[in-house]
């Protein structure tokens, strides 16, 4: 348990942490575990270097040990493979069984193991679609504000009403004898109105 607490404080602080690592008999699945001992999680290292919990079931390791994961990620134990000479004095059908039980689980393993991979993979596009389908109902949001913006700058670049020449009345000055000269009281009327 200390160890992967001190890996957890040395992942954040950017340091490289050492993990260890195990393969299956296939010789191709690699699982990989702070420590291979009970209740440390464990994941499957994919080509693409991504890492998936280990799916639930029984995995017999490249040294002729069994894993065990009854949690999804998590070690349940380590267990010694039974062998053939072992299972043989009992009773031989039943350790034939177990062969071809063995022999199948491997491959079984490495279903699993793709079906997991492809269950991500999958998983991973229905997010990405899911999120494009919001990101366009944004940007169709955005666009609808964009227009309610530019109509309002078009409406404030109306000019005001003003007045219509038409209405104006022209005021026609009638002068009264133009002839005679002008009073000192016609000059300060004259600069009042002007």
């Amino acid at each position: 348990m200390k160890t992967s607490v001190i890996n957890q404080i040395k992942t954040l602080l950017g340091m490289e942490v050492k993990l260890e690592t195990m393969k299956l008999m296939d010789g191709i699945t690699i699982f990989e575990a702070d420590a291979f001992e009970m209740d440390n999680e464990v994941f499957i290292i994919t080509e693409d270097e991504q890492k998936i919990p280990v799916p639930i079931g029984e995995y017999e390791l490249e040294d002729g040990k069994i894993l065990v994961v009854e949690v999804e990620g998590v070690i349940l134990e380590i267990k010694e493979a039974t062998t053939e000479e072992e299972v043989a004095p009992k009773e031989a059908p039943e350790a034939e069984e177990e062969v071809a039980v063995e022999a199948q689980a491997t491959p079984t393993a490495k279903k699993t193991i793709e079906s997991v991979t492809k269950e991500t993979f999958f998983a991973e596009i229905e997010k990405l679609t899911q999120e494009n389908i919001e990101l366009k109902a944004k940007l169709e949001t955005l666009s609808k504000v964009e227009e309610v913006a530019t109509e309002a700058t078009e409406l404030s670049d109306v000019t005001p009403i003003s007045l219509n020449p038409e209405n104006i009345n022209e005021v026609t000055q009638i002068k009264f004898g133009t002839n005679r000269p002008k009073t000192l009281m016609d000059t300060i009327i004259e600069k009042l109105n002007n």
